[in-house]
């Protein structure tokens, strides 16, 4: 990993999240949360520069592991629960990546009316379809995310192209790095390419963004002081020197998380990078909510109307909600669209989303390469990408199911004494390379995976 992937605005974020969780106020003031909160902070900045000095990605994740179930107070539970999801994600493992820190989604007053609800005038539609027509008439688009829940990217790495033939031509990606000055003229991720990039599917929504043609833009805040307007500010005033003020004629996408791509209203300490930049830009904007209506590791911290949706349409694909004059439904006022993703289908542990809309399938692999030495990282490159890029896909096992921090490691038997399972890959060739926890390569392969892209 880079040195760089932790900075302040981690720790920032991941006190903000706990702000939510207000029963751990309980028996306590909030003046003293906030110091557990800060000194867990500092606790998982310590961590995971310490994990940096390992070999691999497994390692590091592996020493990640050992100190987080060293210590179960609260606030670093939580706080460190969320760099644990997103090493998880890192690794493929994306169901625990969930389980290991999920906030419930309840019903809030400022919801809108349900989009089933009678002669609401909504009709159900694909998501892949009804974006790029909304897109038609904004210069901006804004996806939001979750970042230790992938899922939450699958359908803006599909959208991208349609985007494209739609007259769209930057993407901007949240934790890009700007010092990875390669990445254009490369062509793909890698490891110091920014923080999320790490993740498989942010890696390869940022390769497809490339491979589209669209001009790659790092907007990411540098400033680690100040409240969280100071990144707001700095995020979109970044976005506009890069983009609007070279190119006043562009079209922009963008990839944040959360709230960010909010549109009005109050944002932590003061507005939300959406709004600085449409008070940049003066162009409208069209907001993606991603992140509330998406399967919960429980149904009880599902919205009532994700579940109320699921039930009665049963949609197989992510879904989004227009009326008859075209206008989208969005669970909150202050964004444009809200997307519902179906339930998760487990397919030898591994969720079927991972084929992106049938862009990839599965490509069994078996641990016979692990050389008996677990947990077992594999690891598929595109075989005209370079060793250090970020791979298409990663795949973790083991021998045992449950770790000792009390995370499942993925394990799928064809035999008794043999793990397997599978990778989700495009059509193409790719170098397989397995490693151990310690960042040992075990074994190296290349491999053809057959079938034609639709």
């Amino acid at each position: 990993m880079h040195g760089h992937a932790k900075t302040g605005w981690m720790i920032a974020f991941a006190a903000a999240c706990l702000a939510c969780f207000a029963w751990a106020a309980q028996a306590q003031t909030a003046a003293e949360w906030s110091a557990q909160q800060e000194a867990a902070g500092r606790k998982s900045d310590q961590i995971m520069a310490d994990a940096m000095r390992h070999q691999g990605l497994l390692a590091q994740y592996l020493a990640m592991r050992r100190a987080y179930d060293s210590d179960h107070s609260r606030a670093f539970q939580l706080i460190f629960g969320q760099y644990i999801s997103w090493y998880l994600s890192f690794l493929g493992d994306y169901p625990d990546a969930v389980r290991s820190f999920s906030v419930s989604q309840p019903a809030d007053r400022e919801d809108n009316p349900s989009p089933l609800a009678p002669h609401s005038g909504y009709t159900a539609q694909p998501a892949l379809d009804a974006i790029p027509t909304l897109a038609k008439n904004y210069r901006i688009v804004l996806f939001n995310e979750a970042h230790n829940v992938a899922l939450t990217r699958s359908l803006t790495v599909q959208v991208l192209s349609r985007l494209r033939q739609e007259g769209f031509d930057y993407f901007a990606a949240e934790t890009l790095s700007s010092s990875d000055t390669g990445l254009s003229s490369r062509g793909y991720p890698i490891d110091r390419s920014g923080f999320y990039t790490d993740e498989p599917i942010y890696a390869e929504m940022v390769r497809t963004a490339l491979k589209l043609g669209f001009k790659v833009v790092a907007y990411e805040a540098t400033s680690t002081t100040g409240n969280t307007d100071v990144r707001e500010t700095e995020q979109a005033r970044n976005l506009y020197q890069q983009v609007f003020e070279k190119d006043p004629a562009a079209r922009l996408v963008v990839n944040a998380g959360y709230d960010h791509i909010v549109k009005s209203g109050v944002y932590l300490d003061g507005s939300s990078m959406a709004e600085h930049l449409y008070q940049l830009t003066h162009l409208p904007m069209l907001s993606v909510e991603q992140t509330m209506l998406y399967p919960r590791p429980s149904s009880e911290g599902d919205h009532p109307y994700y579940t109320a949706v699921m039930k009665t349409l049963k949609p197989t694909t992510p879904t989004v909600f227009i009326n008859a004059d075209g206008k989208p439904w969005s669970l909150r006022p202050n964004y444009d669209v809200s997307v519902f993703f179906p339930p998760e289908k487990i397919e030898r542990g591994r969720p079927d989303w991972l084929s992106l809309g049938g862009l990839r399938v599965p490509h069994y692999i078996s641990a016979d390469h692990c050389q008996g030495h677990y947990p077992c990282l594999i690891e598929a490159r595109y075989s005209d990408e370079a060793p250090d890029a970020i791979p298409a896909d990663r795949l973790m096992l083991d021998l045992t199911s449950v770790d000792n921090a009390g995370f499942r490691i993925p394990v799928y038997t064809s035999s008794q004494d043999t793990p397997s399972g599978d990778l989700y890959l495009r059509p193409g060739k790719y170098q397989l390379t397995f490693s151990d926890g310690n960042g040992r390569v075990l074994h190296k392969e290349d491999i053809v995976v057959a079938g034609a892209s639709p």
